[in-house]
């Protein structure tokens, strides 16, 4: 009877947790009072015609040296209806420590590139060649640079060389699965690389992974993406 007992105390605080965490998550659904504002010495405001490219959101969950980070990440009661109970359970807990960066990503303007980037946030393309999950999550930020850039996507080995040469396509609007984030206006990369979308919320758990970077690039801790898929 005690070991029946304590099980059903257990039981009632995990469900304790999880409707005060809801309510918490509740409290802090944005809406147009609340803004999460990123540097603005780095990040330049959204012109209204940047807002209607976006056609697809996708996330990423970011653990730094096995711990979740923390931003301003926000979830709308429509989200929370709508995930199942290992989403949910794993939303309740970045709500609390807020590790999620949300991207918008501009599907009109390089469709094959943001179908490609969009299958593997969610991972449906399965395993690729070798084996391994074609999928984000578990995946590293290999290569961090202070006052540039935070690059991830290479999910075949983890250290920035590649390994399913099917994706390795750096051309516009290709297939690739490496990408970066850039944390300054970098105008002297216009014209070499294809911008497909950016970060719509997250931007603090961004510079958080920045600050884990090196000049050379190699990161102090290990970043990784702990979940990633797709926004409704």
């Amino acid at each position: 009877m005690p070991m029946k007992t304590r099980i059903i105390s257990a039981a009632l605080l995990w469900v304790l947790f999880l409707f005060l965490t809801l309510i918490f998550i509740l409290s802090r659904i944005s809406d147009d009072k609340v803004e999460n504002k990123p540097r603005v010495d780095e990040i330049e405001p959204h012109e209204e015609n940047d807002l209607e490219e976006v056609t697809h959101k996708v996330y990423f969950d970011i653990e730094i040296n096995g711990k979740p980070t923390a931003n301003n990440y926000k979830v709308s009661i429509i989200e929370i209806l709508s995930m199942n109970f290992h989403v949910l359970t794993r939303v309740l807990w970045c709500s609390v420590l807020e590790c999620r960066v949300v991207m918008g990503l501009f599907g009109k303007t390089v469709p094959r590139t943001i179908e490609n980037f969009r299958a593997l946030c969610t991972g449906e393309k399965g395993n690729g060649n070798s084996g391994k999950p074609l999928y984000y999550k578990g995946s590293m930020f290999h290569r961090i640079i202070p006052s540039f850039m935070i690059q991830g996507g290479d999910f075949t080995r983890g250290d920035g060389r590649g390994g399913i040469l099917s994706m390795a396509n750096s051309g516009p609007d290709s297939n690739g699965s490496q990408f970066f984030i850039t944390t300054v206006k970098t105008s002297w990369l216009d014209g070499h690389h294809v911008v497909f979308g950016k970060v719509i919320s997250g931007m603090d758990v961004v510079y958080k992974i920045e600050a884990e970077g090196r000049e050379s690039g190699v990161p102090k801790t290990k970043v990784v993406i702990s979940e990633s898929g797709e926004l409704a």
